[in-house]
């Protein structure tokens, strides 16, 4: 790279919905990683408490470049990532990072999901849980471990995706990967999206990697799983399964 060549825009997407406590808080460790020409894409679904103007605030004077994509209504996790992928490719991302708000995801795996992207053939790289080093939250109860292991091997059986942690919500994606799958019509809500976005990659003959994360208890707020979730992220994997 020459001198005068500026480094890869990496934006990192992050849908927030009640996050106002987590998200100063996860703009500060992004900035600590000293990622260059780091970006953040806040989309928050109109928050009742006010986590749009502490992201506008954050747009204003937050240690990282930092823009806001503001949404009318809470229509789901799938539907704000879209948007904020599309948003984030129009501005000339050429690195898209998804994490959630709530802190679960360490901003310091970034640097070496980055280092995978850029030094393979991987369309992705997931931040997983379940490859060796991977771990979740000791506070996490037993039911909720026995359902993210349990989903896992149920979407991997019904679509034979080759990933450990075919539910994992922390990623970073190639634009070029992005506009292959054609994100913007990505038609899955809640937790079935991650499941659907790796299920286009492997459809084109893309690959996936994993890197070893700790997955953490949020620590402030409350968890957005809902039963309406649970039951679509059941029925997707077989609508995915048999559509031509």
């Amino acid at each position: 790279m020459s001198e005068a060549e500026e480094p890869a825009k990496v934006t990192v997407v992050v849908p927030t919905y009640n996050e106002r406590d987590n998200l100063p808080k996860l703009v500060d460790r992004l900035a600590e990683q000293q990622v260059p020409n780091l970006h953040v894409l806040v989309v928050d679904d109109n928050s009742p408490d006010g986590t749009g103007d502490v992201a506008e605030k954050l747009a204003v004077d937050g240690p990282v470049p930092v823009s806001v994509l503001h949404r009318t209504e809470k229509n789901g996790l799938g539907r704000a990532y879209v948007e904020g992928m599309a948003r984030a490719l129009a501005e000339g991302a050429d690195v898209v990072i998804q994490m959630d708000a709530d802190l679960s995801h360490p901003a310091e795996a970034i640097p070496r999901m980055l280092d995978v992207l850029a030094t393979t053939d991987a369309a992705v790289v997931l931040g997983s849980r379940y490859v060796p080093g991977g771990a979740t939250a000791s506070e996490w109860p037993w039911h909720r471990k026995a359902l993210s292991t349990f989903a896992n091997r149920y979407v991997n059986t019904i679509l034979g995706l080759g990933v450990r942690d075919a539910t994992a919500g922390f990623k970073a994606w190639r634009g070029d990967t992005l506009r292959a799958i054609d994100v913007e019509s990505v038609g899955s809500n809640g937790y079935s999206f991650q499941v659907e976005m790796n299920h286009r990659v492997v459809r084109r003959g893309l690959s996936i990697a994993e890197v070893p994360i700790r997955f953490e208890e949020r620590s402030d707020g409350v968890s957005k799983m809902s039963l309406a979730v649970q039951l679509e992220s059941a029925v997707v994997p077989w609508k995915l399964r048999f559509r031509k």
